[in-house]
C-alpha cells in the first residue's frame, strides 16, 4: 500500500497531518530521531516532536536509543484498538452534542415537545380517523363519552361491527348529558349496549377519551372549546397514555351500570330498569319522562313503587339499592 493509499485511513482514525507524515516516514525508513523525521518530511522540529510523542501515546511507535530519542514503528494491533475506541468515543460525544444542540433549538421554538407523543387531527378528517382507529382495535376499547360528537346523528357502525365479531370488548362511561339526549340514546347507546357493550354512567366525565388497546388514545376538546377549535389529539405510547388509562379506570370504578347484564335477575319492569339507569345518571323527572315517553306523573308512580319495594327513603338510596342488587 502506498503512502497515498494509507493516509486517508489514518485520517479516519483521527490522526492529524503531522502524525500521518511522521508515521509514514518511519514505516519507510525505520528507526529515526525526531530531527531526522523533521528533515525527511520537511516539517518544523517542534511540531514533529509533538507528533511522535502522540504516536507513542497511541501505541503505534516505540522509543529506543540511549535517551529514548529514537522512534520506530511497533506492531499496530493494540495501537489501532486504542485509536478506534478513541474515535468511537469522540463520535459519540459529537452525536450527543448535536442532539443537545437541536433540543436547545427546539425548546426555543416550542417549549413543550409533543411531536413524538401527540398528533393533532383537525376538521373533516376527525370522523374518518376515529373510525379507522376503532376498527384497528384487537382486544379492547375504553371510552369516556360526552357531547359534542363528531359523528352527530350517525349510528356507530364501527363499534357494532367489532362487537358482532366478538373479538373486541367495549367499556364505556357515559356522561349524564349523553343518556339524556333521546336521539343519541336511541340511535347509538341502546344498540351498542344491546350488542354487548359494557356501559356505565357518571354525572360528568373528566374528558372525552377513547383508548384503543394499549396503543393510543384520542382526546377531544370539551364542549366550551369544541365550537371554536374542532380538533382531536392522538396520544401515542408514553407516560401520558398510561395516565389516561388510569383516569379511565378510576372513572369506571366510580360509575354505575347503565343496564343489567344478560344474566341479571331483576324484580323490576324493563321500563323501570331504564328509569333507574337514568336516575343513577342524575337525570331529573322531566328528562326521564322525555326519554321513556311517559308523563311526569307516571315517572313519579314508578319511583314510588320502586322505593317501597327497596325500602328506600330517598332517590339516592333507591339508586344505590338498585346497583347493589343488580336491578340495573
Amino acid at each position: 500500500m502506498s503512502d497515498g493509499d494509507l493516509a486517508p485511513h489514518l485520517s479516519r482514525l483521527g490522526l492529524p497531518d503531522d502524525e500521518i507524515h511522521a508515521y509514514q516516514y518511519l514505516l519507510r525508513t525505520g528507526p529515526s530521531t525526531a530531527e531526522e523525521i523533521a528533515a525527511g518530511i520537511g516539517r518544523p522540529q517542534p511540531g514533529v516532536r509533538v507528533a511522535v510523542r502522540a504516536l507513542t501515546d497511541a501505541g503505534l511507535v516505540g522509543t529506543g536509543g540511549p535517551h529514548g530519542t529514537v522512534f520506530t514503528p511497533v506492531p499496530p494491533a493494540s495501537g489501532l484498538e486504542i485509536l478506534s475506541r478513541r474515535r468511537a468515543s469522540e463520535l459519540e460525544q459529537a452525536r450527543v452534542a448535536t442532539l443537545n444542540a437541536y433540543d436547545t433549538f427546539r425548546r426555543a421554538v416550542s417549549p413543550q415537545r409533543t411531536d413524538d407523543l401527540i398528533e393533532v387531527v383537525t376538521g373533516t378528517a376527525i370522523a374518518q380517523r376515529i373510525q379507522q382507529m376503532e376498527l384497528s382495535a384487537r382486544t379492547e376499547i375504553r371510552r369516556l363519552e360526552s357531547p359534542p360528537y363528531f359523528t352527530e346523528g350517525h349510528v356507530n357502525n364501527a363499534e357494532l361491527e367489532q362487537l358482532a365479531r366478538g373479538e373486541v370488548t367495549y367499556r364505556v362511561v357515559y356522561a349524564r348529558a349523553s343518556v339524556e339526549d333521546p336521539a343519541r340514546y336511541a340511535n347509538n347507546i341502546q344498540p351498542c349496549v344491546a350488542a354487548g357493550e359494557q356501559a356505565r354512567v357518571l354525572p360528568e366525565v373528566p374528558v372525552k377519551l377513547t383508548i384503543v388497546d394499549q396503543q393510543f388514545a384520542t382526546v377531544s376538546l370539551p364542549v366550551a372549546e369544541a365550537d371554536v377549535n374542532r380538533s382531536l389529539l392522538v396520544v401515542h405510547p408514553s407516560s401520558l397514555l398510561s395516565a389516561l388509562v388510569g383516569l379511565f379506570e378510576a372513572s369506571w370504578r366510580l360509575a354505575v351500570p347503565l343496564q343489567a347484564g344478560a344474566h341479571a335477575v331483576s324484580p323490576v319492569q324493563p321500563i323501570e330498569q331504564r328509569l333507574l339507569g337514568l336516575l343513577a345518571a342524575g337525570a331529573n323527572d322531566d328528562s326521564i319522562a322525555r326519554q321513556l315517553g311517559i308523563s311526569r306523573r307516571t315517572v313519579f308512580r314508578h319511583l314510588q313503587r320502586l322505593m317501597e319495594h327497596a325500602g328506600a327513603t330517598s332517590r339516592f338510596q333507591l339508586a344505590v339499592h338498585a346497583v347493589r342488587h343488580r336491578w340495573i
